[in-house]
């Protein structure tokens, strides 16, 4: 397939790109546009954070981790482009000097790349912002009153014109045979490398034909089989052109959540009904990560670590399998079976998952050794139903913990028809160690998983009761 985007103002088309060459390599190897740097080269550090722009807006992203025919319809921004084309600096590039907010320099690009994204998009929450982007110099305090320097200036233009920027041809092909027939032609053997479907039809019988191909939504972990694991990735499938498989919709009895619903939508959605989970969102991963990362890519990954299936879990979520014209519908908990090891079929994809609309008597608790970003060493996630102070209903389950995101069935079974007191929730923590045999590693040990788990049902007992339970709001 060619693929065509607007890199700095200017249109490109590149014809049958390598599927897994990253927008990073091809930026300093083939353009020559070194100001986009390799830190990690895993979508951690951001020093190769870029600017794109399509119909949905502005997202700061990792170009490490990013294919280049994930680019198709786009508009990419790198630090080259930001200042006016006249040498005008960038009203974030002029706070960045005045403040003095680059010291050794490295990591300056991708800083200034997130901040021009946060300014073109009017978001002020600038620690939140910049939480994907590290510094080894430690100069975050004068980058930050960069940001809030530059927060009132008005967009430029030409940064503005990313926006308005629609490529009608891609368009029009993107569009026009939404809600058509799937083509009949589709090749089964021999077919070419790269494939972008236009809708979860499409996906459908595009899959069913191909099962052994590699689904890619945001990449955010497939990059790193790229990356780090340097595997070939002959056969690949694009999702980003499913439009309608980013589809979130909430009704007065049920929440449904398409599989390519990015993680920042997914958490904006999720804060008015379950804050608490989605601070867990906040926190899980950079806006660069979030602005990428899909609901339905974590859960398919199946990675005992994942946060998103513990949290789904206890919401007694239901995932929405389809093969070809063929759709079935299962708890997430039972998706799970073993490590690496799911419920899906070859050539059987993640449509959507959706819960119950309900109480908000969830709560989600991610232990990790840095706040931000960082992979969990516990991920609970508790919802229990206490009715005239007894509890009738209890759903928990953990990250982190096991091979897979797993409930806590003999927990849940202690505290169910128990009265709501510190008794009870004495009684239940002595239950882990039938629910759970965790694994020491790196992260921490079995011994410390299993303390934290037990004090994640106090620290939910006491949130529930009413009482403050946040280290940053307790007077010590």
């Amino acid at each position: 397939m060619t693929i065509t985007f607007h890199l700095n103002g200017e249109e490109v088309s590149l014809p049958e790109p390598q599927p897994t060459t990253t927008l990073l390599d091809w930026l300093r190897e083939d353009r020559g546009l070194t100001g986009t740097k390799e830190g990690c080269n895993e979508g951690d550090c951001g020093a190769c954070t870029v600017m794109v722009t399509d119909q949905s807006g502005a997202r700061a992203l990792n170009a490490c981790i990013l294919f280049l025919p994930q680019l198709h319809g786009k508009s990419i921004r790198t630090v080259e482009g930001v200042a006016h084309p006249d040498g005008t600096l960038h009203p974030v590039q002029q706070a960045m000097v005045d403040l003095h907010g680059s010291q050794c320099g490295f990591c300056t690009p991708g800083f200034i790349m997130s901040m021009v994204t946060a300014h073109t998009n009017g978001a002020t929450d600038h620690d939140d912002q910049l939480a994907g982007n590290l510094c080894r110099c430690t100069g975050y305090a004068p980058i930050v009153h960069a940001a809030e320097a530059a927060q009132g200036a008005p967009v430029p233009e030409h940064i503005r014109q990313d926006s308005s920027f629609i490529f009608s041809e891609i368009s029009r092909g993107e569009v026009a045979d939404r809600g058509a027939e799937p083509p009949s032609d589709i090749p089964v053997a021999a077919p070419p490398s790269t494939l972008r479907p236009r809708s979860s039809d499409e996906l459908a019988a595009t899959y069913a034909a191909r099962p052994d191909a590699t689904l890619i939504a945001g990449a955010t972990d497939v990059g790193l089989w790229v990356t780090k694991q340097l595997r070939d990735l002959d056969d690949v499938i694009f999702l980003e052109g499913c439009t309608d498989l980013k589809d979130i919709t909430v009704t007065e009895t049920e929440v449904r959540i398409g599989a390519m619903a990015d993680m920042n939508r997914v958490r904006a959605a999720l804060e008015p009904l379950h804050a608490s989970y989605a601070e867990m969102i906040r926190r899980y991963a950079s806006q660069q990560v979030r602005a990428a990362a899909t609901i339905g890519g974590n859960i398919a990954n199946g990675s005992p670590i994942g946060d998103n299936p513990p949290a789904l879990i206890a919401l007694r979520a239901t995932l929405h399998l389809r093969h070809a014209d063929t759709r079935r519908a299962i708890s997430l908990q039972d998706f799970f079976i073993d490590y690496g090891k799911q419920d899906r079929a070859p050539g059987e994809f993640v449509e959507a998952v959706s819960f119950a609309r309900q109480p908000d008597s969830h709560r989600v608790y991610k232990l990790s050794k840095r706040f931000d970003q960082d992979i969990s060493a516990v991920l609970g996630a508790f919802n229990v139903t206490v009715v005239n102070g007894s509890v009738t209903a209890a759903a928990i389950a953990f990250g982190g913990m096991a091979a897979i995101p797993k409930r806590a069935t003999h927990v849940e079974s202690a505290l169910i028809g128990q009265p709501w007191t510190d008794a009870t929730i004495e009684a239940a923590k002595a239950t882990f160690d039938q629910d759970f045999t965790p694994m020491s590693d790196m992260r921490a040990s079995a011994a410390y998983r299993l303390d934290c788990a037990r004090n994640m049902l106090t620290r939910y007992f006491t949130d529930l009761n009413g009482a403050s339970e946040h280290v940053l709001e307790v007077d010590l």
